[in-house]
């Protein structure tokens, strides 16, 4: 099984090109083997859908590290696998945007997987909501919360391939520039 570094980001609003909060889960060896939770200050505003959606506000990013700080030291986990996420498109596509915002060079393309797009062929018939997954795998999830919201999915992705997914039919190449 390969090493899946499994991220979630929340955003401070509709525009979708910063992060307010990250959650990332590492999935090894068919089990989560670390974790790594970060607010993030935006240098945006928040839209109150945002905030009523995540919690958060600008008051709780307030002594947070800004994106490039937070890369610094979040780059060598998100370097050591394959990338996952619950609609990766999403996430990715926030990932790239402050990548390419401020700046920050990266690889060209990574490796990564959608347990969305996983479950739609593996769950047919059923919502791939993930809160409606984690009722249906009895997983705990505080959804909206990036740290409960990259368990949870790291959660399914394990329940995925103990049920006979091969990952090899799952993974995707990402463009970042």
């Amino acid at each position: 099984m390969y090493r899946y570094i499994v991220f979630d980001v929340e955003t401070p609003n509709l525009e979708n090109n910063r992060m307010s909060a990250i959650g990332i889960s590492v999935v090894e060896d068919g089990r989560i083997t670390e974790e790594f939770f970060s607010y993030v200050n935006p240098e945006a505003r928040f839209d109150v859908f945002n905030t009523q959606l995540t919690g958060i506000d600008a008051g709780t990013v307030a002594d947070a590290p800004a994106f490039p700080q937070l890369w610094a030291q979040i780059e060598p986990l998100m370097s050591s696998g394959i990338l996952a996420a619950h609609n990766a498109v999403f996430d990715l596509s926030v990932l790239r945007h402050c990548l390419q915002d401020y700046g920050i060079p990266w690889r060209r393309t990574a490796k990564y997987c959608c347990t969305v797009q996983m479950g739609r062929r593996l769950l047919p018939g059923i919502s791939h909501k993930l809160n409606v997954l984690c009722d249906h795998y009895g997983i705990d999830l505080r959804h909206h919360q990036a740290a409960s919201d990259s368990h949870a999915c790291a959660e399914i992705l394990l329940r995925y391939f103990q049920a006979g997914a091969q990952e090899r039919d799952f993974i995707r190449t990402w463009r970042f520039f």
